[in-house]
């Protein structure tokens, strides 16, 4: 049920295209996650929702103890309708398990909640763009109702494009990641690279080293919240 005073139409009479705008000030006056996801559901604020299958909301406990925002959507979340459940999801999986941390316990979703794609000539695949900053400013809105519903004790950011969007361009995923960056979006807020980054890495080598670096910094978070 939503809490009385925040009712699914307050964001749903609103325009498309306003709705994200919208979103954060219903999340902090107790709309619940289930309301915000349907009112993403049909979001306008940028060009994104024309070309995507459907919106990608973030899934998990509500609370959780630890949020992972990611870039946007793949391929694969694109036509399921969740995050993370390509091969980057299950390098996530086995990095979180490996760090003393199941899938379960994580809410996870996107800083970008619509699959940015090309064609590729002559075949059906789809290419993966990164989404631009007007994409990702657009998309803020959600990611911040979500934070407010979801209140983790940890926000991990994965990549480039999560880290810029929420902590801004000074922050540098090689130099800052797995250490605690000062923040007020969570108690703790740390960056690592994208689960992705691993599968793009060449090398067998390579590929181990990448993920055990990504475990280790996924290791540094779960210290920090049992401390």
């Amino acid at each position: 049920m939503t809490p009385a005073g925040v009712t699914e139409l307050d964001l749903l009479d609103i325009a498309p295209e306003a709705r994200a705008a919208a979103a954060p000030a219903a999340a902090a006056a107790g709309a619940d996650i289930d309301v915000i996801r349907r009112a993403a559901d049909t979001c306008r604020a940028c060009d994104l929702w024309e070309r995507a299958t459907q919106t990608v909301f973030g899934v998990g406990p509500v609370p959780a103890r630890i949020m992972l925002v990611g870039e946007q959507p793949g391929d694969q979340e694109d036509r399921a309708g969740e995050p993370f459940v390509g091969p980057a999801g299950k390098m996530l999986d086995k990095a979180l398990a490996e760090a003393g941390m199941s899938r379960e316990q994580t809410f996870v979703t996107n800083v970008v909640k619509h699959f940015r794609w090309k064609p590729v000539p002559g075949t059906k695949r789809r290419l993966h763009e990164r989404p631009s900053k007007v994409q990702v400013g657009a998309c803020l809105p959600w990611v911040a109702a979500e934070l407010e519903i979801v209140r983790p004790q940890a926000l991990v950011l994965l990549g480039a494009t999560a880290a810029a969007g929420l902590l801004g361009s000074d922050v540098r995923v090689t130099r800052d990641r797995g250490r605690p960056l000062p923040s007020n979006l969570a108690p703790h807020v740390f960056v690592t690279i994208h689960p992705s980054a691993i599968l793009r890495a060449g090398e067998a080598s390579s590929r181990a080293d990448a993920f055990n670096g990504f475990r280790d910094d996924l290791a540094a978070v779960v210290r920090a919240i049992t401390a």
